[in-house]
């Protein structure tokens, strides 16, 4: 006979701050190591990410009546959306930066 053992939500809770904490600490430092020659590419994987974001935010504001998480849902398009589109113009001017001039 086993015996669980019994996982409060306070557990859960510290779990997944844990992780939420160390994802800022470690993308903060991935990010500001990053050399400029890098930052356009890195730039375009961004806005594909973002883009992913807006897909499952579409999910969660479904066809559901209002609920929080249509609420948070919406609120994600909108956010994703502005940096999907504001990413794509400042890499296409970092672009611009690179074409000769006529």
């Amino acid at each position: 006979m086993t015996a669980e053992i019994p996982v409060s939500h306070t557990s859960a809770f510290i779990d997944g701050f844990t992780v939420f904490v160390l994802a800022i600490f470690i993308g903060y430092h991935v990010i500001w190591k990053v050399t400029p020659a890098l930052h356009t590419p890195l730039m375009a994987v961004t806005n594909a990410i973002s883009a992913v974001v807006i897909v499952g935010a579409l999910v969660a504001a479904g066809p559901e009546p209002m609920r929080l998480s249509t609420v948070l849902g919406a609120l994600a398009i909108a956010l994703a959306a502005v940096n999907l589109f504001g990413g794509f113009l400042v890499t296409q001017r970092m672009l611009d930066m690179f074409k000769k001039k006529r």
